[in-house]
């Protein structure tokens, strides 16, 4: 598997990328230590990352594989992989099932989605193909029906799920609703999402003699972030080194955090990925080093670059655009997205700040206009709403002095997560 000296991969990507050669034109000539590097604006590197003519990419889109990452409808973002690169991805993701459970002979079934080019039901199947230990690989998909999943499994003496939280619950509530029973399942492999207290809860009713633990934690976009620590808080990875290197940045000054306890943001290098090179760059969550191991951290939830709300990813510019298309009066002077969870579901508040002096006349209509729009950029969310796996999308009112501000810099927060975390 290639793995490459960052001080390589810095000077490969200032030659052939003309992303980064435009990043990092003030920069010495030679340079080898990451904190000597700017971190990647995500909305400047999507920008430059278009499916044509990409000035992010080193070379051709001649040998491939495509696969789609978060985004609006509108603007879908695209990550690219060689062949070479790919498997190096899943071999590393593979090696961690091993930490979080994965035994000879284990017979897994992959739930999670495929097609629409993305990316999860493939990963995690290569990455069991590649695991260091003999399994039976079950590709039983997320969108299978409920009515033959359960025979499936049961028929399959499957004895691993692996699937977002999300979809495990729905299978969950409806093998406690039917009364079947799945007694040979003793692992859930959880990911894309946090799971939570409630959601354990009803894992535990429908699956007694299981455990749910973390399938390992990386993206389609950033790669390869985080592999499972063995141990009673699900949250807690270490980096998979030395295909990356994880770095937790104070959410003020861009300093690396170094001490445990303190919370920042997670950026990754990939030291794999030559292609589409990833230096530097905002995974979208919050972490935090536990002081356990080397390299151990604690995963916080999602960063201000984006949000996730059950199954459904949004970036606060999606949020931020919709606002800016409804709101042609120019009404709102601050938002901030705000992520609850309440009766078992996410939910997702918009909380737009209006002027001071603001009679509040047209805003039920102006409210209505933005969740139009947001829905409309992503779709998803109103489909699950449907389906029962989030709340309706609200809006609440407030002054720009209600909006939470960063108490260190004053900068506005641009997301809260008020959710309850296990």
């Amino acid at each position: 598997m290639s793995v490459q000296q960052l001080s390589d991969l810095i000077r490969f990507a200032r030659h052939n990328s003309p992303f980064y050669r435009n990043l990092y034109a003030s920069l010495p000539p030679h340079v080898d230590r990451l904190t000597d590097l700017p971190v990647v604006d995500q909305q400047e590197f999507w920008a430059a990352n278009t499916l044509h003519d990409s000035r992010v990419l080193t070379g051709p889109l001649s040998e491939a594989t495509v696969y789609k990452t978060g985004g609006t409808t509108g603007s879908p973002k695209f990550s690219v992989y060689t062949r070479d690169e790919w498997r190096t991805f899943v071999t590393s993701f593979g090696q961690g099932l091993v930490d979080t459970g994965l035994r000879p002979g284990h017979r897994v079934a992959d739930l999670f989605y495929a097609g629409e080019l993305y990316a999860s039901f493939l990963f995690v199947l290569d990455s069991l193909a590649h695991a260091p230990v003999e399994n039976v690989r079950l590709p039983i998909g997320g969108g299978a029906p409920l009515e033959t999943t359960i025979p499936t499994l049961r028929d399959l003496a499957a004895q691993v799920l692996a699937g977002t939280p999300t979809t495990l619950c729905r299978l969950a509530e409806e093998v406690v609703s039917t009364g079947a029973r799945l007694d040979s399942v003793e692992l859930l492999f959880f990911g894309g999402e946090a799971l939570f207290d409630d959601q354990r809860r009803l894992l535990a009713t429908a699956f007694p003699r299981a455990e749910a633990r973390s399938v390992g934690y990386a993206s389609v976009d950033a790669g390869l972030l985080g592999r499972p620590v063995p141990g009673p808080d699900a949250r807690v990875h270490r980096a998979f080194t030395p295909y990356s290197v994880v770095e937790i940045l104070d959410d003020s000054t861009d300093e690396p955090v170094t001490e445990p306890g303190r919370p920042g943001r997670v950026v990754v290098t990939s030291l794999f990925r030559r292609l589409m090179p990833i230096i530097r760059y905002p995974a979208g969550d919050r972490a935090e080093w536990t002081g356990t191991g080397p390299g151990h951290f604690r995963i916080l939830g999602r960063a201000e670059e984006g949000v996730r709300v059950g199954p459904v990813s949004l970036y606060t510019q999606d949020a931020q655009d919709a606002v800016t298309a409804a709101d042609t009066a120019g009404h709102v002077v601050g938002m901030q997205l705000v992520v609850r969870r309440w009766d078992g579901r996410d939910g997702l508040v918009l909380r737009l700040a209006t002027a001071p002096g603001d009679s509040g006349h047209g805003r039920e209509q102006l409210a209505g206009a933005v969740i139009t729009e947001l829905e409309t950029v992503r779709p998803l969310y109103p489909e699950s709403v449907r389906a029962g796996f989030v709340h309706p999308l609200s809006v609440e009112w407030a002054r720009h002095r209600d909006l939470a501000l960063n108490p260190r810099s004053g900068k506005l927060v641009r997301v809260l997560d008020e959710r309850p975390t296990a």
